[in-house]
């Protein structure tokens, strides 16, 4: 959702509160898409300090589904956040990027709320999540979930300068 800042911008020191409801069913990002399982209206404010200077903050909670790092099974992630930013509205987009001020949020005079969000989301995504701390994962070599079943699969680890060896064996068993 777009928010028009104009009416904000025109007068120091003017504050505005708004609830944003969350549109997004999925979440995209390089790292895959990931379906939001519940989500509530974006809490948002945002205040002109003066000098055509944006103070935004607000509160959002999210749980998205992430597969599980060792054995892929959905796992629902609570994400409750909270984040605060201020916008120098007289810089140009080019000057912003310059100082390294990420803000791909602003469009001229626009706010984008889902956008914000998404950064919000992608600064906060966890480096690794599991379903469980001693989850056992998947087998290597037939893919079945070792949580749910052991599938007897040889799991033994042998030394790779033994791998000349293996082979004559494995063709002399062959014959």
């Amino acid at each position: 959702m777009l928010i028009q800042l104009s009416r904000i911008l025109s007068q120091d020191g003017k504050r505005e509160q708004f609830e944003i409801p969350v549109e997004m069913e999925c979440f995209s990002c390089r790292l895959g898409e990931f379906p939001v399982v519940q989500k509530s209206p974006i809490q948002l404010t945002v205040i002109n300090t003066g000098r055509r200077v944006l103070k935004i903050s607000g509160d959002a909670k999210l749980v998205i589904s992430i597969p599980c790092a060792r054995c892929l099974e959905p796992v629902d992630t609570e994400f409750d956040l909270s984040f605060e930013r201020e916008i120098d509205m007289k810089l140009s987009e080019e000057e912003r990027r310059e100082e390294l001020d990420e803000c791909s949020y602003i469009s001229g005079t626009e706010l984008d709320a889902e956008q914000l969000l998404c950064n919000e989301l992608l600064i906060n995504w966890p480096i690794r999540v599991l379903c469980r701390e001693d989850c056992k994962g998947i087998c290597s070599r037939c893919g079945a979930n070792l949580n749910i079943q052991d599938c007897g699969c040889d799991t033994t680890e042998l030394d790779p300068r033994m791998a000349a060896i293996r082979d004559i064996f494995s063709e002399f068993n062959k014959k």
